[in-house]
């Protein structure tokens, strides 16, 4: 009877359809930004984040630009864990790249206008993750945008 309960337990696990790592499947202009609530609908500047408090299981949150998806980030406990996992859509192929190896280029037209396109390969000019954190957070003082009420953890 054990082995029965273990064994369908196991099944049902494998059956969940979410992987445990990388980004997941978006339901173009059905899901809203974990964020902002806006429609996810630019499939090339959308963004993911996989993570979770220590000791459960991580979960996917989806948003529409990756300035929600740091600013979000930057709220959550669990942001330094090592499992945290950010992923953002290569502006060039719309195809999933780790946010923290890509790089940034401004004066792109994004969903929550923080101007950031993300791709693979740096050129001249490009931004770090890190510079591109700090160009999320400038923004959105010097805009308003999400009502201008995040300050950078740095500056706390």
């Amino acid at each position: 009877m054990l082995f029965r309960l273990l064994l369908i337990t196991l099944l049902l696990a494998g059956c969940s359809g979410e992987d445990a790592t990388g980004p997941g499947e978006v339901r173009w202009d059905r899901e809203s930004c974990s964020h902002c609530a806006m429609a996810i609908g630019d499939r090339h500047f959308a963004a993911q984040v996989r993570g979770g408090a220590t000791g459960q299981e991580t979960r996917l949150y989806k948003f529409d630009d990756i300035g929600c998806a740091v600013v979000w980030l930057d709220g959550q406990p669990w942001k330094d864990d090592a499992r945290t996992e950010i992923w953002v859509t290569d502006q060039l192929s719309g195809e999933w790249i780790d946010a923290r190896l890509a790089s940034y280029i401004t004066g792109k037209v994004t969903p929550m206008d923080y101007g950031l396109g993300a791709q693979s390969e740096a050129l001249p000019g490009s931004m770090d993750f890190t510079q591109a954190r700090e160009h999320i957070y400038a923004e959105d003082e010097r805009k308003k945008l999400h009502g201008g009420a995040h300050q950078h953890p740095a500056s706390n």
